[in-house]
């Protein structure tokens, strides 16, 4: 049996035992949090209160609660299985489509306050919250507000950054994809607390209380079509054999003046012959100076 039920069954007794002043009560996780409005029919729907983590306390009969997450959350963009959304797509500046995976790591804002906003504005309408006492309920609720209030900016964020690089540095090149990165995180805040018209979503350790934080978005590098990336690492292997040729190009010019060399100072023969010792393919007979042998030079 689920929380809502539970909620659901204790407000249903109390109605049916006539208790006009009965009560139920709201009990809340570790990693959740809930809100209560007044909601007695005949009567203009109101806020109540908030409701921590780990808590458990009374409400009226006529009062109706939504319990949220309290803890860290992501929106997972990777396409792995489970996953909330496939890569997202971008348009580099030289007009080259390329696909970016990613997981968006935060917590959702629950100040009093805030959440009283977030939920007025988007739970409500998303169906966003783990339980609730209306019958709006949907599993789905959370996953399709991250797609409207998080894929959607974070998508316009990743494109508008694109357009100011080229697809080859952004793939290739370290220190542009970490400009790359720290533009579309500045645009991706941007983008999704103007969407939503709030600041719903906070760091990841936030809980509740003092600063808000930032999301934290981890990406990775851009992904070109197939053949382009087969392309770049063709000509990534031409220039690594270019620089391989030009290397024993040197080398073979250095040998040619050396032999050049020899011929000025030994001539033809002799740099031939100064050739084959140093090989090995002649073999040298060294002739003390004190013995009587006579070696005449051949005419």
């Amino acid at each position: 049996m689920n929380r809502m039920k539970k909620i659901l069954i204790a407000v249903g007794v109390a109605a049916l035992l006539g208790t006009g002043t009965g009560c139920a009560s709201v009990n809340t996780e570790p990693h959740e949090t809930a809100i209560v409005y007044y909601g007695a029919m005949g009567s203009a729907t109101k806020f109540v209160k908030c409701i921590g983590p780990s808590k458990r306390e009374s409400v009226s009969v006529s009062d109706n609660s939504w319990t949220y997450t309290a803890g860290q959350r992501t929106f997972d963009f990777s396409g792995a299985e489970g996953a909330e959304s496939k890569p997202l797509e971008v348009v580099s500046k030289d007009n080259v489509t390329m696909k970016v995976p990613g997981v968006v790591t935060f917590a959702l804002n629950t100040e009093c306050k805030t959440l009283q906003q977030f939920h007025d504005r988007i739970g409500r309408k998303f169906s966003s919250f783990f339980y609730g006492t209306g019958l709006d309920y949907s599993e789905d609720g959370w996953n399709r507000m991250l797609r409207t209030y998080m894929r959607v900016p974070l998508d316009r964020a990743l494109d508008a950054a694109s357009q100011e690089f080229e697809w080859r540095k952004l793939f290739n090149d370290p220190t542009t994809k970490q400009a790359w990165e720290k533009r579309v995180g500045e645009l991706a805040r941007g983008y999704i607390q103007e969407t939503a018209r709030g600041q719903f979503f906070c760091q990841p350790s936030y809980a509740g209380t003092g600063d808000c934080g930032d999301i934290v978005l981890t990406i990775q590098k851009p992904e070109p079509p197939a053949n382009l990336a087969q392309a770049l690492a063709a000509e990534q292997v031409a220039k690594t054999q270019n620089a391989a040729q030009e290397q024993i190009n040197a080398k073979v010019r250095t040998e040619m003046e050396s032999i050049e060399d020899l011929t000025r100072v030994l001539g033809p023969n002799g740099a031939v012959l100064w050739q084959a010792i140093q090989k090995g393919q002649v073999s040298v007979v060294p002739v003390p100076s004190d013995t009587n042998l006579t070696i005449a030079p051949k005419h």
